[in-house]
Order: structure tokens, then sequence, then C-alpha cells
């Protein structure tokens, strides 16, 4: 077959290419065992990470809300400084050796048939930790740990109707989307009636969920690491001119704004004529580029999944997970896009459902499993726009079936007769 394919090519390529491969052959004891060391080396990495993440204890924290927290999106921010542990990889034996990780945690707003719940998951060695921070911020909340709900739940394309996506940013990382601070969640003196909280259009979608159906949203964050950025594809690092992969997103952050700064000089060729006024527009993205790049970071993988009885699929709340993140996207500075979905734009993108299928299980798994998607890099978020899509609301949301714990817990006075 090799001869036929060579005999094809024209006879100035001929000579080449059997020269190449003999020289392959010739050579073959040098270069194999450096090629399989190569493949061996990758097998060993995925193994011992695989073992490392599967011998670990997790458990699901519920949070149970008050009827009031006057709390901003400012204590979410806190609480998040403390999630951002970057221990675990820090020598080679722990990285190469041990395959150990650093901490993965996953925030989770979830519709029970309506019933809207705030979940955090996280390694068992952690949730004292995790417990410890809400409580500090939050002193009124109740925090216990109950069963898995995606354990609950065997997905059967027979008996069960299911649509899926993970989104991403349309911008680069340092973009930072519209937070709590644009929208003055942080503003002292505003009544809690004023207040405009961006996370209430999901939590009204998720109360709106009717009977036989389930929504399930997953941030999967972990502190944010400059290696993180060596994992880019090559296509990636060749647009952006980035070969070394030591630049980290905070790097690229500040460089943005040393350009965006350049536009404004009266001559690019000769600074010392002087800039020109920044508008009011290129003042405010400058001003949030560099209030992004100077806060803890977490990488990040946002996926959201409906779930239905086949009867009772209802198709529109497939366009309640495809809005679901609109109210933080902001035209001058990020927005969330979708970037995969477990259905199709034709027919003949997918014969017989077959692709679709094999999407919603890979999608279903890895929400059980709460892991990072492999087919996409994650993006970065800090923990001020972390704090705006996953915290804890005050009074201003009313959703029906958002529960709250209607009395809280008091500890007795020292002054009580035994």
């Amino acid at each position: 077959m090799i001869e036929s394919f060579i005999t094809s090519l024209p006879v100035s390529f001929q000579w080449l290419f059997s020269s190449v491969l003999n020289n392959l052959y010739l050579f073959l004891p040098l270069w194999l065992p450096f090629v399989l060391l190569y493949i061996l080396w990758h097998v060993w990495i995925n193994y011992i990470k695989m073992k490392f993440v599967v011998d670990q204890e997790y458990v699901l924290i519920e949070v149970k809300l008050p009827n009031e927290i006057k709390k901003t999106p400012l204590a979410m921010e806190l609480f998040l400084n403390a999630l951002n542990q970057t221990i675990g990889e820090s020598t080679f034996i722990h990285r190469y050796i041990k395959g150990s990780e650093r901490p993965t945690f996953s925030l989770e707003l979830v519709s029970l048939e309506g019933d809207v719940k705030f979940f955090i998951w996280t390694r068992k060695f952690w949730k004292n930790l995790v417990e410890a921070q809400i409580y500090a911020q939050y002193p009124d909340i109740e925090v216990m740990e109950v069963v898995d709900y995606t354990k609950l739940v065997k997905y059967s394309p027979e008996n069960l109707s299911m649509w899926g996506c993970e989104y991403k940013l349309k911008k680069d990382d340092f973009y930072p989307i519209k937070t709590y601070i644009d929208y003055r969640l942080e503003t002292e003196g505003i009544k809690e009636e004023e207040k405009t909280d961006p996370l209430s259009p999901i939590l009204e979608f998720l109360g709106a969920v009717g009977s036989g159906q389930q929504v399930w949203m997953q941030i999967l964050v972990k502190a944010h690491k400059a290696e993180r950025h060596k994992s880019l594809k090559w296509k990636e690092r060749i647009k952006k001119m980035e070969f070394s992969g030591k630049e980290d997103w905070r790097d690229q952050g500040q460089k943005e704004v040393q350009n965006l700064v350049k536009k404004v000089l009266v001559d690019e060729k000769d600074p010392t004529k002087g800039y020109r006024i920044m508008t009011k527009g290129e003042l405010n993205v400058v001003s949030a580029l560099e209030r992004s790049i100077s806060k803890l970071s977490f990488d990040c993988n946002i996926k959201a999944i409906y779930l239905a009885e086949k009867d009772k699929f209802d198709a529109i709340n497939i366009m309640g997970l495809l809005g679901a993140f609109k109210q933080f996207n902001s035209l001058d500075l990020n927005q969330f896009g979708v970037k995969s979905s477990t259905s199709f734009d034709y027919p003949w993108q997918d014969y017989k459902g077959m692709r679709a299928n094999r999407l919603k299980r890979l999608l279903f798994n890895s929400f059980k499993r709460r892991s990072f998607s492999a087919e996409y890099r994650p993006f970065v978020l800090n923990t001020e726009e972390l704090a705006t899509i996953y915290h804890f609301p005050g009074g201003v949301i009313q959703t029906p079936t958002f529960s709250r714990l209607v009395s809280k817990k008091e500890e007795a006075p020292s002054n009580l007769p035994i």
C-alpha cells in the first residue's frame, strides 16, 4: 500500500519520501524509545491524577437562607477568597508522584420541581473550612451535609428528556462581566426593596420549573495558576503570539490597559505630544480592567442541565438556560455565550440523534463527577464576578418556591438555671 502511494507521487517527491522513510527506519532504535517514554509519561500522569481524584471523599453541603440577609455580595466575595487554595501542586512529588491537584469546589443552583436550593460541593477535607467561612460572613444561615441529588437521578433516554449546555466568555478573560458593583448592590443606604439583584432572573426561572422537571446549574471553580495558560492549544498560542505560554491573564490585562492608554495619545509615534481626554466609555473600560486584574481569580467551568419526564418536557426552559446569564453581559466589556450544547442546528449534523445522545451522557456524567470538561479549557473569573453570579440574595428576591428559614437558631442564655 505504501509502495503504491509512493509511485503515485510526482517523480521529484518519490525519492524524497523514500529517503525520509528509510532514515526513520534506520534510526528507529534512537527515536522510538523517546516516543514511547513520552507516551508512557502522559499515561502515568493521567493515571495518578485519576487515582487521586477517585481516592478522595466528597460531601455536598446545602445552604439554607434566613428570611432576611442584609449582607451584600461583598460577603460572598470574602468567602470566595478563602476558597482560593493553591496547595497540593507545589512540589514535583505532589504533581508527578502522588498526582494531587489543587482543590475544586462546585457552587450549585438547583431547582428540584421548582424547589430552589443552594449547594456547595467539596472534598471532605475542606468541609470544615467551607462551613466556618460561610458562618463567618453569614451567621444566620443554616448549613448541613445532604445526600447528593445527582445520585438520585439515573439518566435514561427512554424515560427522561434532557438538554444541557456549557457557557463561555466571548472576549478575553481579563475583560470583566457586569458585576454587583455596577448594579450598586454594595452601596450603603439603599433600601432592600430598591435594590436590583442580577441573580433574581435566574432564581425566578428556577422557581418556575414545574412538576417532574429539574434544572441543575453548576459553577466549577479552582484557584487560578499561571501555568494553566501553558495548556493553550497551539492554534491559540500562534493567534496570540504567545509561544512560551508563561504569560498569565493578569499580564495580558495589563498589556490591554497599556494599549487602551496608547490609543488616546495625540501622536502614537511621539508620546511627548501628550494625550487627548479619554471619553467616559474609555475611562470606564480601563477602570473596569484595572479592578478586574487586581483581584483573586479562579479557573471556571459553568454548565447547566434541564431534565424532565418524557411527557413533561417544556422547550421554553431551554430558552431560560440560554438567557440565564444575559443580565451579566456588558457590550463594552465581556459577555457570556454558549460554548457547547446537546443539540444541533441541522438534522444532517446528527444522524438519528447519535451525537446528541453521546453529548448528553458525557455532560450528565461530568455533572455527577463535578469534573472540568476535557474538550475545552476553563475561563477565568475573579472573586467579584463569581460573587455576582453566585451569592445568597437578600429579601429583594421573593420567589415563592425559594424556601427560607422561618426562624433562626440562637444560643441558650448563659444565666439559664440548671
